[in-house]
Formats: structure tokens, C-alpha cells, sequence
């Protein structure tokens, strides 16, 4: 049976890339996107395979789980989750303020929280399920949380929700095996709008990861913070 999969952001940039990797390997792809324009307008340019657009904002709880809901009653479950949509705010921290630190807590750390509620109860009990969280080298403490304020604690607070996350699937294992993995990792510096033009990486390259740990066999990696497939510190 074609697994299905959900990528957010999907519709541009390393997230468009992860997208059109899966379809590629024969997966059923739900792409979410903020508006169903901008999903549609990068469907435009993908040739084949079993793709739908989820319009799903991340700036509201409610919002995410309601085209969740929809799009599991009309797909079916979701079997692997990649939690890539994310902002960068580059406020100078002397700036930041309450309300910019909870606009990209939203995006890049509840979002995704939301959307794991929402699927790895289910993966947990069929016994297959791949989360994938995008994170960033400016989120490592190993690397001294480089990045701006906002985007470095928020990526480092998803990569705490994957240590914690992996740690729920290995208590719901109970030592058995299951086959059921939460992972993070860093694309590098990618060619982007976010990345800019200087950055040295193919948005094809920063996905490879993503897609390599979300179609791997059972006994890969798990509870990790992965780079060009590889374990690093966090």
C-alpha cells in the first residue's frame, strides 16, 4: 500500500525539493502550503505522481488541525511527517520582544508539536511511522547557537521536541521493536530565499537528508540530529 506523506511547507525551496523527491520514490504526497494558490502554482512545474495540496497556515492551532482532519478523511492516514516550513526572524536580540520570539516559536517549534499530536499516536499504534524535523547548525549548542535569536532558540527547541519525541516512541515500544522513528536534522546552507544566493548547497542537496531518513528501512537512525546523513552533536 503507497504510504502517504506530509510536507509542510512544501511549495518552494528545500521543501519543494523533499516533495519532489518522495513523489519520485512513489509516495503519496500531501504538500501543505499557507494558500492553496501558492501549492497549486508550484504544481504547475511537477510532472507525475500522486500529489495533493493541503492548504494549512501555521500560525493558528486550530486552523492546523482542522486541514489535518480534512485531509486525513479524504487521504487517509499520514505515515510519515516532515516538518519543514519555518521563518527566520532576524531581529538583533536587543530588539526582540515577546511578540516577535512567539511569532516563530509558532512556526517553527508549536506547528510542528501540533502536527506530531496529531500523527504519532497513530503511528505509533500501526507500528511504522517516520517524523522528520527541519531544523538548523544555528539551533546546535555544540555550535554555539550562532543564528539570529529567534530562529537559533526556536531551532534548538525543536531539536529538544525531537529528543523528547523519540523518547515517547521508545517508552511506547517497551523494548519491543517498532518500527516507528523521530529524527532532526540540518540541510546546511542552502540556495534559497532563506538561504540567499551565496549559500554554497542546491536546494536538492539540503533535502537528500530529509528524504533519505523519511524512506529508510527499519534500524535507522532514531532520536538524532543528522547532517548530510550523518549524526552530529546537538
Amino acid at each position: 500500500m503507497t504510504k502517504n506523506v506530509l510536507v509542510t511547507g512544501g511549495n518552494r525551496g528545500i521543501g519543494l525539493e523533499i516533495v519532489k523527491g518522495m513523489l519520485s520514490k512513489g509516495y503519496k504526497v500531501l504538500m501543505g502550503c499557507r494558500d492553496e494558490e501558492a501549492g497549486l502554482e508550484a504544481k504547475k512545474d511537477i510532472v507525475g505522481g500522486d500529489l495533493h495540496i493541503i492548504e494549512m497556515p501555521l500560525d493558528n492551532e486550530t486552523a492546523i488541525v482542522d486541514a489535518f482532519v480534512r485531509a486525513e478523511a479524504v487521504y487517509g492516514p499520514v505515515d510519515i511527517l516532515i516538518n519543514n516550513a519555518g521563518i527566520l526572524d532576524d531581529t538583533p536580540w536587543k530588539d526582540v520582544n515577546s511578540e516577535t520570539l512567539a511569532k516563530s516559536m509558532q512556526i517553527n517549534v508549536n506547528a510542528p508539536l501540533t502536527l506530531i499530536q496529531q500523527t504519532l499516536p497513530q503511528m505509533i499504534e500501526r507500528g511504522f511511522g517516520r517524523i522528520i524535523n527541519v531544523s538548523s547548525s544555528y539551533g546546535s549548542f555544540a555550535e554555539g547557537l550562532k543564528g539570529p535569536m529567534c530562529y537559533a532558540i526556536t531551532k534548538a527547541a525543536i531539536n529538544a521536541l525531537t529528543v523528547k519525541m523519540a523518547a515517547v516512541v521508545d517508552e511506547a515500544a517497551d523494548g519491543k521493536s517498532l518500527n516507528v522513528t523521530v529524527n532532526s536534522m540540518t540541510p546546511g546552507w542552502v540556495h534559497t530565499r532563506m538561504g540567499g544566493s551565496d549559500a554554497p548547497k542546491t536546494p536538492e542537496e539540503g533535502a537528500d537528508t530529509a528524504i533519505w531518513l523519511a524512506t529508510m528501512e527499519e534500524g535507522g537512525p532514531h532520536g538524532q540530529f543528522l547532517k548530510d546523513r550523518e549524526p552530529i552533536e546537538w
